[in-house]
Order: structure tokens, then C-alpha cells, then sequence
């Protein structure tokens, strides 16, 4: 896939529209962390960051993105629907009883490696992809995605300890760094930092990012890939909810759709986002 540098505020614009569409149609589902984290999923797929094939989702040498937050699905659903994974009409079924798109993803769904529902596993298995490819002495790339809050589960550590021991320069794992969990900020809930000095202090190559910065983010990303002989971490500085003024930096979007009222007025602001950026 050639890179579309140029389009990706565009993109992500239209992204957080598909996203608050499926969240309002299903009356659930996480706006908060969705949009937190659409410039960062938007970035990784078209900006030439990872090989992939929407007409063979399970091709032998595409690079791989783990979405260990796994609530945060609607942006990642409305990408792998954009790119042609599956059709979009699915967008309108989200969390249905049987519909494709779960609130959480499912191996089944096309564009998917694991079923994220468990906060934390997300690093566990891109070491065992990573360390998988290394043996077959491939070079494919491994992405995964964790929310900040998420580094408060324990098996975050042990794969962050295997994945230095193994030196696996082949993975890069990103935190979306919006400082707000379910319960509360995560300095009231459990603090979390010095998070890239944890990182480097465990081995890792950390970076930092504005994760709603193009440039910035691309460039990371880019400076990310090329790193040798270690993982890497990148520390993303994110706002929950960003995109919709009433939703960013308000815990109580975490997890909650919204009404008429709200949705339209959400909607107003995505679509004049999306409309300048054409």
C-alpha cells in the first residue's frame, strides 16, 4: 500500500465519523479511547507503515497490528472498512448478537490477530509473533497498541522483560497516552509514571510522540522502524475523546454512547473537521 502522507488528517477525519456512527447506531460502546487513538491506527495503515492485503487478510508476509486495547475497536473497525476488509454496511450492526463487529475484536473479523478482550495480553503476543518471525528469519514488522491504564496489568511487564531479553527490533509497541481509564485518571486510580523511563530502564528504545500530530507521529514512527537490536516504545501524549469538544479529557467518555442531541452536535464538529481537510 503506498503511503498517503498528504490525506491522513482527512482520514483520521473520516474515521472518528464511522467511529461515533457505529458507537451511536449500537447506543454502546468506548468514544473515549477510540478517538484517542484514530490519528495513531490511521497513521500505521496508510501511511506505509505495514504491508497488508484487504483480499487476503491472512497473507503470509504482511506486517501485524495488535490492538491490545481492545474496546477502542470502532476506530480500527472503520480503517479495516475503509481499506476494503470488509464491507462498511457492517459499520451499522456494531455489537449486535450477530453481527460481524464485536465490541471487542474477534479473530474472525477480516484485519484481525487476536480476540483483545483481556487488558494486557496485547504485548505478550507481539513478542511471540516477533520472536516467530525472527526465527523464520523474515522481516515482517509487529505494531501493537495499549491504552495507558492498561500498563497497570502485571503480564504488561513480563512481555516487556521478554521482549528486551530477545532483543526484538522487529516490534514496536505504542501507549496511548490520554492519562483518563474507566474509573478515573490514572493518577488517581494507579500511577503509572515515569512510563518511558520504565520502558528504558527495562531495555527498550523510547520515544515520544504528540499522538495527534501527523508530522510528529510520522516521523516517529518512521525513526521507530529503524531501530536495531532492541524494542521499541513509543510514549504517545494523547487527549481522550479528541475530536469532540464535550468528549476530550471527560472520563465519562470512556465507555458511554450518546444521545440524539450530543450525537448531533459531535457530528457537527467531525463533519467541519473532516470538510477542512479535503
Amino acid at each position: 500500500m503506498e503511503p498517503m502522507k498528504k490525506n491522513l488528517p482527512h482520514l483520521a477525519a473520516k474515521v472518528r465519523i464511522d467511529a461515533l456512527k457505529m458507537i451511536y447506531a449500537a447506543q454502546s460502546g468506548h468514544p473515549g479511547g477510540s478517538f484517542s487513538a484514530a490519528d495513531i491506527i490511521t497513521t500505521l495503515y496508510f501511511g506505509g507503515f505495514l504491508a497488508y492485503d484487504p483480499k487476503n487478510p491472512k497473507w503470509k508476509d504482511r506486517d501485524y497490528f495488535i490492538l491490545s486495547k481492545g474496546h477502542c475497536a470502532p476506530s480500527l473497525y472503520a480503517v479495516l472498512g475503509e481499506l476494503g476488509f470488509f464491507p462498511k454496511d457492517e459499520f451499522f450492526r456494531l455489537r449486535q448478537v450477530d453481527s460481524l463487529l464485536q465490541g471487542h475484536p474477534e479473530t474472525y473479523i477480516p484485519g484481525i490477530e487476536i480476540a483483545s478482550g483481556p487488558l494486557g495480553q496485547g504485548i505478550s503476543v507481539a513478542c511471540g509473533i516477533a520472536m516467530g518471525i525472527k526465527i523464520d528469519k523474515k522481516q515482517n514488522k509487529v505494531f501493537s497498541l495499549h491504552g495507558d491504564g492498561e500498563l497497570q496489568e502485571g503480564n504488561i511487564w513480563e512481555g516487556v522483560m521478554t521482549a528486551a531479553k530477545y532483543h526484538l527490533d522487529n516490534y514496536v509497541a505504542i501507549v496511548d497516552r490520554n492519562r483518563l481509564q474507566i474509573d478515573g485518571s490514572t493518577a488517581e486510580v494507579m500511577p503509572i509514571e515515569d512510563v518511558a523511563g520504565k520502558f528504558q530502564a527495562f531495555g527498550w528504545e523510547v520515544m515520544k510522540m504528540n499522538g495527534h500530530d501527523f508530522d510528529d507521529i510520522y516521523t516517529t514512527l518512521k525513526k521507530a522502524v529503524e531501530v536495531t537490536g532492541k524494542p521499541v516504545c513509543i510514549v504517545a501524549d494523547t487527549v481522550k475523546g479528541k475530536g469532540v469538544s464535550f468528549m476530550e479529557n471527560q472520563v465519562g467518555w470512556h465507555g458511554k454512547a450518546p444521545n440524539d442531541e450530543q450525537f448531533a452536535s459531535a457530528m457537527e464538529e467531525l463533519q467541519k473537521n473532516f470538510d477542512e481537510t479535503q
